[in-house]
């Protein structure tokens, strides 16, 4: 029974996840606590199958501590920019579509150097951008639709049809995942290229 609740391994993918969101250093005893605690109190007492979900809560943690700040960084100016379009209506947006990319870039590029730096891995600089991307696109809905139930009336719709209409607001932000892991990809390998320059 014990040889095999030490065999026992929660989801490798899970386990892939944790390393990655972890500074380099806290790694190995993260990691090995966590497995441990999985192995010694949670499969004898839950089984399996409920071991495995606890641990992925307990990884989904983790990346959250590990990307929350990065999330807010790159929702809010989404945010910011929705409801200035649909309180200041324009038909020139493109001083506000210029600004809003430079700014989402540079946050997703920041966000993959960080990453990539933190924990020392060009893959966890990449997934940290790509994670963060997508837990912003759902404070940007969530808040895109408070926005809207806050403001609603016959010139905030007219301002939003002008604007590119409430799918910009609630499916663009999910597509940040192509832009985050392009951007996140270049950050990461700076931070990678920066830690073999320093180490030379």
């Amino acid at each position: 029974m014990t040889i095999g609740r030490q065999s026992t391994r929660p989801p490798g993918w899970a386990e892939a996840l944790l390393r990655l969101s972890l500074k380099a250093t806290d790694r190995d005893n993260v990691s090995g606590d966590l497995l441990e605690e999985y192995r010694r109190s949670i499969v004898p007492v839950r089984g399996k199958t409920a071991a495995d979900w606890w641990y992925v809560r307990q990884v989904a943690g983790f990346v959250w501590r590990a990307t929350w700040v990065w999330a807010l960084a790159f929702s809010a100016p989404f945010l910011v920019r929705t409801a200035y379009d649909w309180l200041v209506p324009t038909t020139d947006f493109q001083l506000r579509a210029e600004l809003s990319t430079y700014i989402g870039a540079a946050t997703l590029l920041s966000i993959g150097l960080w990453g990539g730096w933190r924990s020392q891995s060009f893959a966890a600089g990449v997934v940290i951008a790509v994670v963060a991307s997508q837990i912003a696109a759902v404070i940007s809905v969530v808040g895109g639709g408070l926005l809207f139930a806050l403001l609603d009336g016959p010139d905030v719709r007219q301002a939003i049809a002008g604007s590119g209409g409430l799918d910009e607001v609630f499916f663009l932000p999910f597509m940040m995942i192509i832009p985050a892991l392009i951007v996140g990809s270049v950050g990461s390998a700076a931070a990678s290229l920066g830690r073999r320059v320093l180490r030379t």
